[in-house]
């Protein structure tokens, strides 16, 4: 097949409140090119805190931490970051302050951009940050893959505004459910790709590690970039 392989894997990590070793060994084994982080580390000591992650996946960070209020962009050593920034959402009173981060990168002849973002468990909330982020998502030239925890499913407004024009990596995947991890009858975690991009799997990673390792199980996917 044509084109540069890439593995991502989307990752709601809990604020690491959980097996942190189950968490470590579970990423290390699916070695994986991109982690698009949900809940990393984003108050005091948040550079040390992201950086430790990182190296405990074996990995380097690209984005985010406090700029994207705790949405983290890890990459492998066969990536190359060659710019990043964060965006944020308006504060509504009362409620949690989020954002997005984004890393421009190629690994072996293949360019791409990566962005994560973690939206509003409000309902009320979710849809304008949801149109912040595809706005901002929209701005990007070239082949783009956007990950997430949308805290609502398929049907919801949100994970539609966020998935018109991409693909969806799931594809026909059934049931792709990810939360809890426990015992998993929801499906808030996304992964979306730009219709240049290739999915040739997709999976939910259901072991008991990972349902130790988080209150959500993360997706992984296969992808291949266009070769420049």
């Amino acid at each position: 097949m044509s084109g540069v392989p890439l593995r991502v894997l989307s990752y709601n990590v809990h604020g690491l409140r959980d097996d942190r070793a189950a968490l470590t060994g579970l990423v290390r084994d699916l070695a994986p090119d991109v982690v698009i982080v949900q809940e990393a580390p984003r108050r005091f000591r948040w550079r040390h805190k992201c950086a430790a992650l990182a190296s405990d996946f074996g990995m380097v960070v690209a984005a985010g931490g406090l700029p994207s209020l705790g949405n983290l962009l890890l990459v492998s050593l066969r990536v190359r970051v060659h710019d990043s920034w964060a965006l944020r959402y308006p504060l509504t009173p009362g409620r949690h302050l989020r954002g997005a981060a984004f890393a421009r990168c190629s690994v072996h002849g293949g360019r791409f951009t990566v962005s994560g973002s973690h939206l509003a468990t409000d309902s009320v909330e979710r849809p304008d940050q949801a149109a912040r982020w595809t706005e901002a998502l929209a701005a990007v030239e070239g082949p783009l893959i956007a990950g997430g925890d949308l805290n609502e499913g398929p049907g919801g407004g949100a994970w539609r505004t966020v998935a018109d024009g991409f693909s969806e990596a799931a594809g026909a995947a059934s049931p792709a459910l990810t939360f809890p991890a426990t015992l998993p009858r929801l499906r808030l975690d996304a992964l979306f790709v730009t219709p240049d991009i290739t999915v040739n799997r997709y999976e939910v990673v259901e072991t008991d590690e990972a349902r130790r390792a988080s209150d959500h199980l993360p997706v992984l996917a296969e992808l291949t970039l266009p070769s420049e």
